[in-house]
């Protein structure tokens, strides 16, 4: 990033500031549709309370997205905005309560009947189906449609893009690959149905958490005999309120009622649209502009306006009465990969946690109103457990410490610096303007980065999540940002730390942490059944990471959602850091 433009940004990041202070979140009118009941059209409003209030049903609800989706798979997906808008179409057995603030974090059932019943020490976990549940098709789900849905979701070369929970605690038989590789094999080690409306997961150890698995996007039902494998992605066979119509890969796509979906069997979505229109690939500061001027309804994505709309929203009275500063169990990060030389080198991976300027991660987010505090800890403080520390000083002004950078580089043979590649994702602004910040600060002590931009849509299958990719073509660096898949320690730290997660074939989460101590620690945490206990494990699994500087904390995040004023039952969900998707409505 030029000087010049770390000046403007920075200038945009104080006009922020002195719009939030002195517009102090209070203005707005009351609920546009007169329903009442509800919170106020004004700032921070969706952040607990539900704005616009409403059952009206029909008008159709339109969305942006700045690349292609991850994959529309249920088995595969593994964005947040991924796994809100899932909803829509499939049932998982269980799900996050769709209410605004912390009441989202609370489980309940959904395509089953309750939660999880535990038996054997929480390593045996039973639901029961709910009977009346029908695919798009008119047949009805079965048990055997959700074992078959996880089932292949365990098949990391055909789905690289999921999570990776299932394969990691099944009883799996030894050598199983899925379905498709695997096929025939009894898997009723892992996952038994002894009737239709009867499933029973079977572990290798007890897991007192096993609930928060079944409320994955992998648990949706999908029946075998209409299975196309990768293909899925663009046949997907609904068992939600809406089903797809016009699907264009990478171009868009719409949501249309499913007419077999039957309310009595769904006490948790209202289904109030007729329709969701989906746009892809469209820029992410026009997506911006078209939600300002209501021709478009939200940019997906959920991760908040980008620094070039800050200033026009938060000075305009109007506009920041339809604005959401959420606070997020989330950290923006920069993996450094210990796999490309001189990196594999622990003093190089030193030199750049001393040589980053903070704030210029910061400014790149658009300041701290919506970029976020600076972080030093890969855990964020809303994630129980965390504990402050910061192993890598960067100085009075937070922009860096050059003498320590030039100490580590002389520790790991690289006196005068090195060259490296680092990887951001294209359609994201923040993350290049978070590229070129780190390309200007490195500079100083003698690290020349090459930055190369991926699309969002393939970038941890194809690209930086790729191992050979990454080592191929010299990926130093990546840009990254994780939120938890649920609050607690190892929903967050699990998937971006264990190195069993990582994948030959891509896909991979976990870019840079090859720790076999963190992933004995990440066990023994795990089987902690004192829950206080349990959180003050957390912490030395972060210090054991960043003391190998795997991962450069940037800020834990904070979003400017821009709240759609063409929608009615608009709140921000604690469980997916973003709007609720399943309660909308239209005026």
């Amino acid at each position: 990033m030029s000087i010049k433009r770390l000046r403007t940004v920075a200038a945009l990041s104080a006009v922020v500031a002195l719009a939030l202070s002195a517009c102090g979140g209070n203005g707005g009118d009351d609920n546009a549709n007169g329903t009442g009941g509800g919170a106020k059209n004004e700032f921070n409003a969706a952040l607990t309370e539900v704005v616009n209030p409403s059952d009206k049903k029909g008008g159709t609800v339109k969305m942006g997205h700045s690349d292609t989706w991850d994959s529309l798979d249920p088995g595969e997906t593994y964005y947040g905005y991924a796994w809100n808008f899932a909803r829509l179409y499939g049932r998982s057995l269980l799900m996050f309560k769709p209410a605004p603030g912390k009441a989202a974090n609370e489980l309940v059932p959904d395509l089953a009947e309750g939660l999880g019943v535990p038996t054997d020490g929480g390593k045996t976990w039973t639901y029961k189906i709910r009977k009346g549940v029908k695919f798009e098709d008119g047949t009805e789900v079965k048990a055997k449609d959700v074992k078959y849905a996880v089932l292949r979701s365990t098949d990391k070369e055909t789905f690289p893009n999921g999570p990776a929970y299932f394969e990691a605690f099944l009883n799996l038989p030894a050598g199983y690959k899925g379905p498709y590789k695997s096929k025939g094999v009894n898997t009723d080690s892992a996952i038994s149905t002894p009737d239709d409306y009867t499933i029973v997961f079977h572990l290798k150890n007890g897991f007192g958490g096993f609930d928060y698995l079944a409320q994955l996007a992998q648990t949706m039902p999908v029946p075998e005999a209409k299975d196309t494998g990768a293909k899925y992605r663009n046949t997907i066979v609904s068992s939600g309120p809406y089903k797809f119509a016009n699907l264009q890969p990478d171009k868009s796509f719409e949501l249309v009622r499913n007419d077999q979906w039957d309310q009595a069997t769904d006490p948790n979505r209202k289904a109030l649209p007729d329709k969701y229109e989906v746009a892809l690939k469209v820029n992410a500061d026009d997506i911006d502009n078209r939600v300002i001027s209501g021709d478009l309804d939200i940019d997906v994505s959920g991760t908040g306006v980008q620094p070039a709309s800050l200033s026009k929203v938060l000075t305009d009275p109007a506009l920041k009465a339809q604005a959401d500063n959420a606070t997020l169990a989330r950290l923006w990060y920069t993996s450094v990969n210990p796999t490309v030389p001189p990196l594999n080198n622990v003093e190089c991976r030193r030199a750049i946690q001393y040589a980053m300027d903070k704030t210029s991660y910061q400014t790149a987010y658009g300041g701290p109103f919506s970029g976020g505090d600076l972080a030093t800890t890969v855990m964020p403080p809303l994630v129980p457990g965390y504990e402050k520390f910061d192993l890598y000083p960067a100085g009075p002004d937070s922009k860096g410490d050059l003498d320590k950078a030039k100490e580590s580089l002389t520790k790991c043979g690289q006196p005068n610096g090195f060259a490296t590649n680092m990887a951001y994702r294209s359609d994201r602004p923040r993350e290049k303007a978070t590229a070129e910040a780190f390309q200007q600060a490195l500079k100083r002590v003698g690290i020349n980065l090459t930055l190369k931009g991926y699309p969002s849509g393939d970038y941890f299958s194809q690209y930086a999540g790729n191992p050979p990719f990454v080592v191929a073509n010299k990926i130093g660096l990546a840009t990254n940002g994780w939120g938890a898949d649920w609050n607690d320690g190892f929903g967050f730290l699990s998937q971006i730390v264990d190195s069993r997660v990582i994948r030959a074939t891509g896909g991979s989460s976990n870019t840079s942490v090859r720790l076999p101590d963190v992933d004995k620690m990440l066990d023994a945490a795990l089987a902690e059944t004192d829950t206080a206990k349990r959180e003050k494990l957390w912490s030395p699994i972060d210090k054991r990471v960043m003391e190998e500087a795997v991962i450069y904390p940037g800020v834990y995040a904070k979003s400017l959602l821009l709240r759609p004023k063409n929608l009615t039952n608009v709140f921000v969900s604690d469980a997916f850091n973003m709007y609720d998707y399943l309660t909308l409505g239209v005026k």
